[in-house]
């Protein structure tokens, strides 16, 4: 069964490392499989999880959020958010460089991806700050740790795929999500204080000043994007709507916002839909892919044979976590978020439940380990944006960003060792 179990997962590895779609690497690596070890019929096996892993109801949430993100995208939003924080946040030490995480929080709740987030407030924030006479290595590595809360702050993506996979409830997952976004964002700031407080130099000499009524007044610029997430997350928490409906409430709103600020063409309408055919698309081939993989890896036996691999090494619940932290680290610095998560899944997912741990829980977890993937060279997508952004090289975003994956580091342990930060708010709507 080991022997099965090496040849799959080596199989894997060369078809994704020779650059084949990711959805049809999981679904090759799935077939060849049963075709060598099992005498299942593939085909119709295929076409049966085919359907069923593109018809389940949580995935129709998945176009309709992409949709409001790609509209959002075009607007200038992202300015508005930086407007009517940027008052707030100058008597703190730091002063304006919390603005990236602040507005990145905010943004994740109406984006859904990391790389988004980071690229729309970077637009902004950047160029501005470095006006300002901010570090650009403060600066950048801020928004590079900030802009992980994409996937993390509900609704997102990789939470959607992840719902699917694990097949656990979307809205448990959404929930679960509200609370460590919050403490991770706090996390971030933190790092920020301190960074400063021991390096003044990071910051301009002048500081800025503004009164009570200028920062009340730029609240109201934040007031379309505050009522659009109060919409979207409220009804979900509340029952008042299931994840599918509240999306469908959130693309009006979006386009509602975009119209009010006179940011909507017709061109870029249709160049938001375009663009959310293309997520999609490539998000549904993945789901349907893992899907297929995770049960073909159950009919050769996988998750069995790395439960009996990892058996002799009598690790308890929290060295299994510690042995697993380590693992999607190394992974992630050579494989995206999305990848990463439908790759293991159906090998990890068993041995965790197996330790104890609630499905819901790893699934937060696992998405913290796939937001420190976004900042880790070589292949650290959040590098790449802010590389892009500011004509610098991947490894000087890295080093900037290291203290905020420090950070990110702290917080993963702060969640094994405190479970209840991620598990309060789905026990408590359940």
């Amino acid at each position: 069964m080991t022997q099965t179990a090496l040849v799959v997962s080596g199989l894997l590895i060369l078809l994704l490392g020779s650059g084949v779609w990711i959805g049809l690497g999981l679904m090759a690596t799935g077939g060849i499989g049963l075709l060598i070890f099992k005498s299942t019929p593939v085909a119709a096996l295929l076409g049966q999880l085919s359907w069923n892993s593109a018809t389940v109801a949580e995935l129709s949430s998945l176009p309709l959020f992409v949709l409001m993100a790609e509209i959002l995208f075009r607007t200038r939003i992202a300015a508005s958010i930086f407007d009517a924080l940027a008052p707030w946040t100058t008597w703190l030490p730091g002063r304006l460089a919390h603005v990236n995480v602040a507005a990145s929080t905010i943004f994740a709740a109406v984006s859904g991806s990391s790389a988004a987030t980071a690229a729309t407030i970077g637009r902004i924030t950047l160029p501005e700050l470095a006006r300002r006479g901010y570090s650009q290595s403060l600066t950048m590595g801020s928004l590079a740790g900030a802009g992980t809360l994409g996937f993390l702050i509900p609704p997102s993506i990789v939470m959607i795929v992840y719902s699917v996979l694990a097949q656990v409830s979307l809205l448990d997952m959404f929930m679960a999500g509200i609370i460590p976004g919050l403490v991770l964002a706090i996390l971030l700031s933190l790092t920020i204080v301190i960074m400063t407080l021991i390096k003044p130099e990071l910051l301009p000499k002048e500081k800025e000043t503004f009164t009570w009524a200028h920062r009340f007044s730029a609240l109201k610029k934040l007031a379309p994007v505050v009522i659009l997430v109060g919409t979207i997350i409220g009804s979900m928490m509340t029952g008042i709507a299931t994840p599918s409906e509240a999306a469908a409430v959130g693309v009006i709103g979006a386009i509602l916002i975009a119209m009010a600020m006179r940011d909507i063409t017709f061109a870029g309408f249709r160049q938001a839909l375009m663009g959310t055919v293309f997520t999609s698309s490539m998000i549904g081939l993945i789901v349907i892919g893992a899907g297929f993989l995770s049960t073909s890896m159950g009919y050769l036996g996988v998750p069995r044979a790395v439960a009996e691999a990892i058996a002799p090494l009598n690790l308890g619940p929290v060295g299994l976590i510690m042995l697993l932290l380590l693992v999607y680290l190394v992974l992630g610095c050579f494989l995206d978020g999305i990848s990463t998560i439908v790759m293991t899944l159906p090998m990890v997912l068993p041995l965790v439940v197996g330790a104890g741990y609630d499905p819901i829980w790893f699934g937060i977890f696992l998405i913290v380990t796939v937001e420190m993937a976004q900042i880790t060279p070589p292949v650290g997508f959040n590098l790449f944006v802010i590389q892009g952004l500011t004509n610098t090289s991947t490894m000087q975003v890295a080093k900037a960003a290291f203290p905020f994956f420090l950070a990110m580091l702290v917080f993963a342990g702060l969640i094994v060792a405190a479970p209840g930060i991620v598990m309060w708010l789905p026990r408590l709507g359940n």
